[in-house]
């Protein structure tokens, strides 16, 4: 069985190193360990350990591990958001990573107005602006900032992306500069950007929260037959 305790402790030892080479502090970086697929035991093993917050991808299934474990961290949502998953959504998330469409923005206020209460989110861009994912495209953030400013509930923090798969974590640094870029452009202060192949990466590029579950959590088992 992997060990959880060490797993997080080399992944902050890493993050601490990127941090010192880009000179900046580690603390700024927060540590979103992605517990997908992860049972409910092993994430309280991994908050026993010093997980400051969580992330998984789908609603249903962190509603589950939520009525279980309960709020002892922050959970993020960092998977795609169905328009009739956004009332579970923003009962069970501290904050909403994944709004990538203005549907979902719409849906999200509608719910958030109804229930009182603001909502941090960050929208989601499509960096290598490929056809298979989902979010906003670099040129239309502008106009999404736009249109979700006139929604009291909507909190926009800042700017998430899954940048195109690459052989090598230092090919991802283009996409992680161009990111970086387009917050500083529109000044949005949190970069969500970076998972377990390339987190280092994105920390040297100002990322302030990495996504990391394998380094973590070790191997997902893999998915049965259909």
């Amino acid at each position: 069985m992997h060990d959880i305790r060490a797993g997080l402790m080399r992944v902050r030892e890493r993050i601490a190193a990127a941090a010192e080479r880009a000179g900046r502090r580690a603390d700024d970086v927060l540590l979103i360990a992605v517990s997908k697929t992860v049972e409910a035991e092993r994430i309280r093993e991994a908050i026993e350990a010093g997980v400051v917050a969580l992330g998984e991808n789908r609603v249903q299934e962190a509603k589950a591990k939520i009525a279980t474990l309960g709020r002892p961290v922050p959970w993020h949502l960092i998977g795609h958001l169905q328009t009739n998953k956004v009332k579970d959504a923003l009962a069970l998330f501290d904050v909403i990573q994944s709004i990538d469409r203005l549907e979902v923005a719409r849906e999200c206020e509608r719910r958030a107005a109804g229930a009182g209460r603001p909502v941090d989110v960050l929208l989601e861009v499509n960096v290598g602006n490929e056809p298979s994912k989902s979010g906003f495209a670099p040129d239309a953030v502008a106009a999404a900032l736009d249109a979700i400013g006139g929604m009291a509930h909507l909190k926009v923090r800042g700017l998430m992306a899954i940048p195109p798969a690459v052989e090598r974590p230092e090919e991802s640094r283009p996409a992680f500069r161009a990111l970086r870029a387009l917050a500083e452009r529109h000044g949005l202060g949190e970069l969500s950007m970076g998972m377990s192949g390339d987190f280092e990466v994105a920390v040297e590029e100002g990322a302030t929260m990495v996504r990391v579950g394998t380094a973590i959590f070790g191997p997902r088992p893999p998915r049965a037959a259909a």
